[in-house]
């Protein structure tokens, strides 16, 4: 189900996806099945998305975001993707995987050519500086290891 208000230029949509009103999806981004990608979101061309993945409202996943099948993200989960940002200039794309099952609560900042581990946790609010290892709960500013889960 596409929204009718919704802007998806992709092809590349799995059966049963759901893209919510006023979510922008350009031509190269891939998303697999059973997706639920909420309202007010935008999802960039070099972008691939599992299957079974959930996208809460306000999350922009720009170019080199991989999200593995099962993934969650918060509401307003920020992606980057840039090291050294300028207007106008050309960047070295830095690549982001969030492996299966993963977690990131709403808020949280993920700076780019970061991995987060299969069935990590992200608290909400949490701004993450290096990768995550598996089966990991972390939070805070900068994020920091909590326990094992």
């Amino acid at each position: 189900m596409i929204h009718s208000l919704a802007d998806v230029q992709s092809k590349h949509i799995g059966e049963n996806t759901r893209v919510w009103q006023f979510t922008v999806v350009l031509p190269d981004a891939v998303i697999g099945k059973d997706c639920n990608i909420c309202a007010n979101c935008f999802i960039e061309n070099k972008v691939k998305i599992g299957d079974c993945v959930t996208v809460k409202s306000g999350v922009y996943i720009w170019d080199g975001v991989t999200l593995e099948d099962y993934v969650q993200l918060g509401a307003n989960v920020t992606f980057t993707n840039d090291k050294y940002p300028r207007s106008k200039q050309s960047f070295e794309l830095q690549l982001t995987r969030v492996k299966k099952n993963a977690s990131i609560g709403a808020g949280t900042v993920i700076l780019g050519g970061i991995t987060i581990g299969e069935n990590a946790m992200i608290g909400a609010g949490s701004v993450v500086t290096k990768d995550v290892p598996a089966n990991e709960l972390w939070l805070g500013n900068p994020a920091k290891f909590v326990r094992k889960i």
